[in-house]
Formats: C-alpha cells, sequence, structure tokens
C-alpha cells in the first residue's frame, strides 16, 4: 500500500499539522478581495487556494492571488520602524521602535501644523485601501483638506460623469441586460469574475460589443463586434453611434421626454459626427458604427462595465459621458438590464445596504480650511469629490511658496504611477518630513524620513462587504511578521500620539466600524465568530424605474445630457454637452506613434508584482509591443531593443511585433522600475475635468537600436 505523505501533499489534518484558515487577497482593487484557503503550518504560509463557494471567485484565483505566499514573503518586506540616516534615496535607514516612530512624526507634524497651518500637511493613501475611511477623517481631524489617494488616476473620472448625469453612482444590471458594451473592459486581465458571469449570461442571449484598439482574450472569446478605434477617440466613436440612433430614429421618444434634460442641445450637437467623419477620427469603419448602433437599437437592456482605463485620456471624462449617453437616449438608464443605480455602502462598492461611512468621513471635514491643492486647476474634481487631486502635488511643492505643502503621511505611495513622476521625486525632497507606510522597501519608501512597516491582508483583521448583502471581518491567517501593524492600528496609533479630537479614531479600527455599522443586523463579533461572509436578512432588490419617478439628484432632477452644474459655472471653461476634443500631440511629425502606456497584463498590477518571482517569470523584461505592419517597415525583430522617446525623455524596451495591435500604435507595461515608461509621459498631459493623466494616449516616437 503507498504511503501518503499528509505533510509533503500539503493535506489539511492532524496527520501533517497543517490548518486552512480563510482570508482573502486585497492585491487588486477592492472590487475583488477574492476568499482565500491558506494552508498553515506552524504559523508559516504552505500555500493559497480560492475558497469554493466565496461570494466573488468561488473557488478560483487569478495570477495575482495564487501569488500571494511569494508576495507575502517577499525579501524587501519591511520588518520594523526605520529611521532614515543617509540622503534621500539612498535607502540607509537604522531601525527604531514604534514609540520612537510616532513621536517623531507627531511632533513634526504638529510643530508644522502650528507654525505654517494644518494644510501644509498631506495625507495620501495608495494600495490597498480598506483603510481609507479612517485616513480621510484623520487628514480632516488634524484640520487639512489635502487628502488624496491613487484614485486621482483610477476609476473615479467614470464615477464623475455619472454624478454629473444622474447625481449618483451607477452600475450594471448585467443579469438581466442583452447587450453589454464592453467598453476598454478586457476582464481576462484585470476582472475575471466579470467574465464569469458574461459565459453565464451569454447561455441565455447575452451579445457583447467589445471597443478596444487591441485584440484581446475578451474580443476574440466573447464580442459579436469588435470596434477597434484610434487610442484617446472612444468619445468620437460614441458620438457616432449617436448620430446614427438618433439619425435612424431609434432612441426612446417618451423616456428621453420624461427623464432626459439637454436632448435637443445634444442632438444638435452629435449632427457633426456622421458615420464617415468619425471614421476619420477614430478609424473605425462607417459600417461598423451603423452595426452598433443596429445591436444598440435592437438590444432590450444594455448596460457597459467600469473601465478605469476610460479616463486615461486628456478628453476622458468627456468619453465617458459621451459613451454614456448611449444608455440614456435609449432609455437603458434605471430600468431592467441597464444601468442602475448603485449606492455605496462601504469603500465605494454597492452592496444592497446602507452604512455610516460616508457621514463618518465628512463629519469632521474642515469646510473653513483652505482648500485641497488641485482645486482651482480642476474645479470639477473639487465640486464632486473634495479630495486633493494627487496629480497637482508635485507642483504644489515644487513652488516653495507660502501655499506649498511642507509634509507627507502616505500609506502605499507609488511615485512612479505619476506622469513625468521625476518631478515627485524632487518634490519629496524638498518635504520638512515624508513618512511612507509600505509592506516592503519600495522606490518611494527609499525617500521617506520615517518607514512604517504594515500587515498584508493575510496578517490581520479586514471587515469586507460583499454585493447582495453579505459581510465579513476576516481573522489573521498567520501573525504579523517581524513588528509590522495593520494600517488601521498605525492610523489609531498617530490620533493617539498626536491627541487629536476625535475618541473614534483614538479607539481604533473595531471603534470605528461598530459605529459606521451600528445599524446593520448582524454585530461586528458575530462577523468575526464566522469563517465565511454572513448574508444579511431582508435585503431588498433594486426596483427598476425608482429613480426615474422619484427624479434624480441633479439641479434639474432628470438625467442630464446637458451638465447644469458646469453650465452654472463658465468660469471652469469646461463644456456642458459631452464634447470631443482629440489627444494632444506636441509634434505630430516627430512623435507620430499614438502611445498605451499601462495596458493590463495577468500577471501585474502597477508594480506590486514585479518582485514576485513566479508573476515576474511571465514577463521578465520591459517590452513593447507593436504592429507587424510597423515593426516590418522599421526592419524590427522580436527581441530587439527599441527606443521609445516623448517630448519629455528617452527609453529602451524589448520590441514585441504582434498581429494584435493596429499600425500606428504601440503598447508598453508599467511598474518596470529599470524602465518606467511613466517618466517620460509629459506630466502636463492632464484632463481638465478630472486631473487624469492621459497614460493611454500619449503620442511617441519609436526607432530601432543600432
Amino acid at each position: 500500500m503507498t504511503q501518503i505523505n499528509y505533510e509533503k501533499g500539503r493535506i489539511p489534518g492532524q496527520e501533517s499539522g497543517i490548518e486552512i484558515r480563510h482570508s482573502l487577497c486585497d492585491i487588486c482593487s477592492p472590487g475583488m478581495h477574492c476568499g482565500l484557503d491558506v494552508f498553515v503550518k506552524d504559523g508559516k504560509i504552505l500555500k493559497v487556494e480560492g475558497t469554493e463557494g466565496f461570494p466573488i471567485n468561488n473557488g478560483k484565483l487569478c495570477t495575482k492571488g495564487a501569488g500571494n505566499r511569494q508576495y507575502v514573503y517577499r525579501e524587501d518586506r519591511i520588518l520594523t520602524p526605520l529611521k532614515r540616516v543617509g540622503e534621500r534615496g539612498e535607502g540607509k535607514f537604522e531601525p527604531i521602535s514604534w514609540d520612537e516612530a510616532l513621536k517623531l512624526i507627531s511632533e513634526k507634524f504638529l510643530q508644522i501644523r502650528r507654525d505654517y497651518g494644518a494644510d501644509k500637511v498631506a495625507f495620501y493613501s495608495g494600495y490597498s485601501k480598506h483603510y481609507r475611511f479612517m485616513l480621510r477623517r484623520l487628514a480632516s481631524v488634524f484640520g487639512s483638506q489635502n487628502y488624496g489617494t491613487e484614485s486621482s488616476s483610477c476609476m473615479t473620472s467614470g464615477l464623475m460623469a455619472w454624478l454629473i448625469a444622474s447625481g449618483m453612482p451607477m452600475g450594471m444590471n448585467m443579469p438581466n441586460a442583452e447587450l453589454v458594451l464592453g467598453w476598454g473592459a478586457n476582464g481576462f486581465h484585470s476582472r475575471y469574475p466579470m467574465i464569469r458571469n458574461m459565459y453565464k449570461n451569454m447561455e441565455h442571449g447575452l451579445k457583447v460589443i467589445t471597443v478596444d484598439p487591441r485584440i484581446t482574450p475578451a474580443s476574440q472569446r466573447l464580442a459579436s463586434l469588435h470596434l477597434r478605434p484610434h487610442l484617446g477617440t472612444d468619445g468620437a466613436l460614441a458620438l457616432g453611434i449617436a448620430h446614427v440612433l438618433i439619425e435612424k430614429d431609434w432612441v426612446s421618444h417618451e423616456y428621453i421626454q420624461k427623464y432626459v434634460h439637454g436632448f435637443e442641445e445634444y442632438r444638435e450637437y452629435v449632427k457633426a459626427f456622421t458615420p464617415e467623419r468619425t471614421y476619420e477620427l477614430t478609424g473605425v469603419p462607417a459600417e461598423d458604427i451603423y452595426k452598433a448602433a443596429e445591436m444598440i437599437h435592437e438590444a432590450h437592456g444594455i448596460c457597459v462595465p467600469e473601465s478605469s482605463t476610460l479616463g486615461h485620456h486628456r478628453n476622458g471624462m468627456q468619453n465617458y459621458r459621451a459613451i454614456m449617453s448611449l444608455l440614456i437616449i435609449t432609455g437603458n438608464v434605471d430600468v431592467k438590464g441597464g444601468q442602475v443605480p448603485a449606492p455605496h455602502s462601504f469603500m465605494e462598492r454597492n452592496c444592497g445596504f446602507e452604512t455610516y461611512e460616508e457621514e463618518f468621513m465628512e463629519e469632521r471635514w474642515p469646510k473653513d480650511a483652505p482648500k485641497a491643492i488641485g482645486a482651482d486647476r480642476f474645479p470639477l474634481w473639487y465640486e464632486l469629490r473634495k479630495d486633493m487631486q494627487a496629480n497637482a502635488l508635485a507642483d504644489n511643492i515644487l513652488k516653495q511658496d507660502e501655499n506649498s505643502v511642507r509634509a507627507i503621511l502616505a500609506l502605499g505611495m507609488n511615485y512612479r504611477m505619476f506622469t513625468e513622476d521625476a518631478k515627485y521625486i524632487e518634490a519629496i525632497k524638498k518635504l520638512d518630513m515624508f513618512v511612507d507606510v509600505d509592506l516592503f522597501l519600495t522606490d518611494t519608501a527609499k525617500y521617506a524620513d520615517i518607514v512604517l512597516p504594515a500587515c498584508t491582508s493575510l496578517e490581520r483583521e479586514t471587515f469586507m462587504p460583499y454585493a447582495g448583502g453579505q459581510v465579513w471581518m476576516t481573522k489573521k491567517a498567520i501573525e504579523p511578521l517581524g513588528e509590522a501593524k495593520p494600517d488601521t492600528e498605525i492610523i489609531s496609533l498617530l490620533a493617539q500620539y498626536m491627541d487629536l479630537d476625535d475618541d473614534l479614531l483614538k479607539g481604533g479600527y473595531d471603534a470605528c466600524l461598530k459605529h459606521i455599522l451600528r445599524d446593520l443586523p448582524v454585530t461586528l463579533e458575530e462577523m468575526k465568530a464566522s469563517e465565511k461572509p454572513l448574508k444579511l436578512p431582508d435585503i431588498k432588490p433594486y426596483v427598476f424605474g425608482t429613480m426615474n419617478e422619484k427624479g434624480w439628484p441633479t439641479p434639474t432632477g432628470k438625467l442630464e445630457l446637458y451638465s447644469e452644474l458646469i453650465a452654472a459655472h463658465p468660469e471652469w471653461g469646461l463644456d456642458p454637452l459631452p464634447t470631443y476634443t482629440e489627444p494632444y500631440n506636441p509634434d505630430p511629425e516627430k512623435y507620430p506613434f499614438r502611445l498605451c502606456a499601462g495596458a493590463r497584463i495577468p500577471n501585474a498590477l502597477h508594480s506590486r508584482l514585479h518582485d514576485v518571482p513566479w508573476e515576474r517569470s511571465l514577463l521578465p523584461e520591459p517590452s513593447v509591443e507593436m504592429s507587424m505592419e510597423d515593426a516590418e517597415r522599421l526592419g524590427i525583430e522580436l527581441g530587439d531593443d527599441v527606443e521609445i522617446f516623448t517630448n519629455i525623455g528617452s527609453l529602451t524596451f524589448k520590441a514585441i511585433p504582434t498581429a494584435t495591435v493596429m499600425p500606428g500604435d504601440v503598447f508598453i507595461y508599467h511598474g518596470y522600475r529599470e524602465k518606467d515608461i511613466n517618466s517620460i509621459l509629459d506630466g502636463t498631459n492632464l484632463d481638465p475635468y478630472s486631473g487624469f493623466p492621459a497614460y493611454r494616449s500619449a503620442y511617441c516616437g519609436l526607432r530601432r537600436c543600432a
């Protein structure tokens, strides 16, 4: 009989001493946070698997989640508080105690507040996001409006577009949809649970239009029609489709008359976007534009997935508005199978129940303090978010005037996410104090005066809500490595050491959660006692049409194609209609190639996973994808060194000629510190509506290296 080696087989049980502990992966956004089965022996993680029956992933993991063990045990984990002893950027630190670190930070922040004002300290959140409600309140109680996040470049542009149109967040009712407009949505690489749901619904007749310049797994496996516009021309394509819908009288006149504001102005504007002109602007053939309009006309129930990529253009938010307008004029908002209200429950996720998170963050907001950084340059952003626009932070510091920030508390900051990011290093060097909280000694952390070690999601308790009224409080799968602490505990400790006027923050994570979740029918203790998410009782599904009949929280009470909020502020210089402007090219002759920086790959998220061996092995070298035609014309072969140059600088990458890319386009994957594509993107090329950078519609030159 074969002898079973339980330990070698990593089989849990008494024979092996291995047990399974349940946790979650928070490497990517809170929209995922998939369930993990963590195999633990003697306090060490042996492997992770997906949790069967979990609301998001149902036993599956993407390549990123599968690398959690290597992620937790990376060699550059920070295990103790560190104090800088060398020059900023050298990475020379000495270990110090938590007490010493917290005293140094608190004394310096309080001194800056006394001498220069609370607004001279900025508070910034990168990844992860579970603590943000506490960090925002910390900034407010301290007295500063200068709280900002990586959402200055992610997701929020689309949210702003819906806030302008409807006054509230919106989401998909995909189970009842007949058509999904997959605009810039490649879920195989960035949102795989959505793909699973699409496959399921396709069995019942769901059709998909994929809109993406590249051939992607989504366009190959899901799409009935694939539209391939030039980078940054999505808005023109949407307006061209709208032209056909209106010309063919394929719009819902009754719906428009009852629920829509600004249709006449909108109709007049889209007259110029004939299929022929739209083809000239976008490269999408006129017959495909007609076909897309016909599919929209024939479908009952159309929705659009949220896609952060659509905001990454100088015209990004207006592109979003133009796409959303297709749903509005065809009567596909607040109807079965369409785009429906999705009010936030927690962490900007719609889970079917209400909490006091917004109140918790807003009730102490210092309305009389100086306005947040970026408020003057991006007034619509400030009007809708009240946050600092982090893409304006470096310029604020580099001015070195009476309005410049003098200190930053950053949690998970990655300066490489900003365009022309060398400015952020120069800005950090000018600060009186820079504090970074992170898991690893990142390139950003090396510039900090104090570095504080944080926990991964497997080393802490985390509250997570899920769609359909499910809630969970995870347990620690392992004890924190070294002296690492949860981000939430660090925030609470800083509130204590600075003796801020806030008993909730001083009381810690649990106290804040109990306050926010106080009306839920289950307690925090009951959540902690459960091994898996609990379903809240009596969660009632949304009744379609409620907001259409009740009236939307917009100036007109209707869905607005013409924004009265924007129209009321002509000094902003913004357009009330979803108008189209072409991407910015400083010199078309010198920079003839359209450049997309940051296209998703399945093994990475920004730069967080390039130092995880499993993930790095899937694409070891920084690479540029280009069309086969361009490669042949320029004498470039697979693996050749290729120089990419912009008006900011140049870098070399390994060439990958591919049939998935159109001539004239180049795609570069970001996050490689040795070839940081964001470092040569123009930091002034920002969307005036949202402040978002034009990562995905920049321009460059390209040549084969000798």
